[in-house]
Parts: structure tokens; C-alpha cells; sequence
């Protein structure tokens, strides 16, 4: 591997004026930087990237902390192609570090990120709370963005859905279409965004006067397999209901092969909804109705607040972003709406 010595030597220039070339800090001659970027690409010189990034205090890299348990799924590979794509797109890289199992392992991935010198990061928190996600802001100099989390004190650090009012409106769809007995089955209860969509539900089905029973609420683990047994504890309760909303498509096909497998026919006798809209769900049979999150918009915008604040511009007001209901094939009229229209 060759040294910026070597370097040095083939343009015939001293070691400091390669440095200057590199970092961009001081006066050298148009004649000398072509001397020296002839050498390195002779000698195949690649200078170190900590180094060259203690020298210009730019690294022109961005940081994102992801737990892997989140990692799965067509949701978070949309948000890691996305902010990729869009980075490069302004000419900056995507750095992705493993926030782990804890709300001390994402700090330490948000710190190895800033050891690092990138020049901002994004956190997608699992177990950070708000309160502390506000304390990292204030701490680090570098920008900081937060994504799919409602902040307290630097609301226009963070980006969010508003997971509750999506709950609310597929509950409410469903209230309209004639379901009075709606199952609900959760995502995992550690995460926001599971709590927030139950929320909603409940509250769908407290404005329209219909009870919240707890016999119709299932726990489910965001996966498939997770919904298919949700399913079965809903049906082994034996508490009638006519749909389902299920906290991601993934539990909603697993709620769905698991009705099937019962004789219970989708959508004739049980209406179901999922969340995420993955690629698949137009193409299932029936095809799966989702709540679709404007996820590469909210990748979009969290990437331009992070560059507009490192060109020293202003933060967008756009942090609340809303989701769309997509009804397909899995839903129809519930037993309350074919009854008033057969009177």
C-alpha cells in the first residue's frame, strides 16, 4: 500500500503541500494539485478517511442507528433504500450502525457515530425515550434527526407518522362498513408505534359508542406467524367478530391463512386490514387491504433537514406526516350494513 510520502516523491512536492491538496486547506497552484492527483492515481494512494475527516472536520457521511430486531420486513428496507438513494443523490454516504437491544446500545451506536465524524445522524429509536432523545440533541453539535418519534422539546428534530390517527381512520372504515365487532391484533408492546396503532382503534370504537373488549384485542410479534396464532387465541375465545385489523400485513396474511385453514372465508365472513402495504399485498387473494405509511417522504424529509441544517438553513415545519387506507378485496360491507340495506 503506498504512503503519501510516495506520493510526494513521484510529483515532487513536499508531504505537507499533498496534505494541503487533500484537504482542501491552503494556496496550492492549479499546476501542482494536477502534479499531485497524477501521482496518487499512479501510485493508487488512498488516504485515510479518519485522518483527511479530523483535518476537514467533513466526512460527508451520514449515520443511521436501526436496532437489527427491526431490520426485517419491506417497511425498514424501504427507509435504508431510500435514505441510500437519497444521499447519494446529494453527493454524501450512508453509514448504518446496529442500535442493538437497549436503550444503552443505542446511545453507544449514536456515540461510535459521532467518534466516527459524520457529519449528522438519524436515529430510529426502539428504546430510547423521548426525554432522552432530546437530552442527545442538546448534547451533540452535529445535527441530529429523529424518525418516527413525536419529540417534546426539539419537535423539529424528529419526523413522525401519526400512527394513532391511522389506527383511528382503518377502525373507523371498518365502523363504516358495517363491522361492529372488529378483532385487533398488536405488534409487539415494547414499540411505539404497536401502542399507538391499538390506541387508535380503541378509540375509534369508543367515538362511534361500540365497547373496547379485551377479548378482541390479540397480541402478535410483527411477524406472520405471530398473526396466524393471534388468530387462533381470537377464535379459541370464541367472541364473534366480522373483521380484523392487524398492526402489519405480515400478521395480517398469517391472521388470514389461519381463518382459512378454519373454513372461515376472507372476506365473506371476516374483513381484514393490515399495515405497511407491502409489495405483495395487491397480488394476494384476496388482495390485502393496508394502511400505507408515506415512508419515502419521510426519508425524503428527514435527509433534507439533515443537509439543510449542515448548509446552515432553516428547519422545515413539515415533521407530521399522514398515512392513506388502501381498501382492497379483503374488505367488504360488514353484517351491520347488509342488514339496513335488506330493510
Amino acid at each position: 500500500m503506498s504512503t503519501m510520502q510516495e506520493v510526494a516523491t513521484k510529483a515532487g512536492v513536499s508531504k505537507a503541500t499533498v496534505s494541503r491538496v487533500l484537504s482542501g486547506k491552503g494556496y496550492v497552484s492549479q499546476e501542482t494539485k494536477d502534479q499531485v492527483f497524477k501521482a496518487i492515481e499512479e501510485a493508487g494512494y488512498r488516504p485515510n478517511l479518519l485522518a483527511r475527516n479530523l483535518a476537514t472536520s467533513k466526512s460527508m457521511c451520514i449515520g443511521l442507528v436501526v436496532t437489527n430486531t427491526l431490520y426485517n420486513g419491506n417497511y425498514f428496507s424501504e427507509i435504508i433504500s431510500q435514505a441510500a438513494k437519497k444521499l447519494d443523490a446529494n453527493g454524501r454516504q450512508l453509514i448504518l450502525v446496529d442500535g442493538k437491544h437497549s436503550a444503552g446500545e443505542e446511545r453507544e451506536a449514536i456515540q461510535f457515530l459521532h467518534d466516527l465524524r459524520c457529519d449528522g445522524i438519524i436515529i430510529y429509536p426502539r428504546f430510547l425515550s423521548v426525554d432522552e432523545m432530546d437530552e442527545l440533541i442538546d448534547k451533540y453539535k452535529k445535527p441530529v434527526m429523529v424518525v418516527n418519534r413525536k419529540l417534546r422539546k426539539h419537535q423539529s428534530h424528529c419526523i413522525y407518522c401519526d400512527h394513532k390517527g391511522s389506527g383511528f381512520n382503518a377502525t373507523q372504515a371498518l365502523i363504516e362498513r358495517g363491522h361492529h365487532h372488529i378483532a385487533f391484533i398488536t405488534g409487539s408492546l415494547d414499540s411505539p408505534t404497536a401502542i399507538e396503532r391499538l390506541s387508535g382503534y380503541k378509540e375509534a370504537l369508543t367515538a362511534a359508542g361500540l365497547p373496547v373488549k379485551e377479548s378482541l384485542i390479540a397480541q402478535g410479534k410483527w411477524s406472520a406467524a405471530s398473526g396466524a396464532a393471534a388468530a387462533d387465541t381470537l377464535l379459541a375465545r370464541g367472541e364473534p367478530f366480522s373483521a380484523i385489523l392487524a398492526s402489519n400485513d405480515e400478521m395480517a396474511i398469517g391472521a388470514m391463512k389461519r381463518l382459512n385453514d378454519a373454513g372461515i372465508a376472507v372476506p365473506a365472513q371476516v374483513s381484514v386490514i393490515g399495515f405497511d402495504n407491502i409489495p405483495t399485498a395487491p397480488f394476494l387473494i384476496p388482495a390485502l387491504s393496508s394502511v400505507k405509511d408515506p415512508v419515502s417522504d419521510m426519508v425524503s424529509e428527514v435527509i433534507s433537514q439533515i443537509i439543510s441544517m449542515l448548509d446552515g438553513g432553516y428547519l422545515s415545519e413539515q415533521n407530521k406526516f399522514v398515512s392513506e387506507l388502501i381498501l382492497r378485496d379483503s374488505v367488504v360491507d360488514g353484517p351491520y350494513l347488509k342488514s339496513r340495506e335488506t330493510c
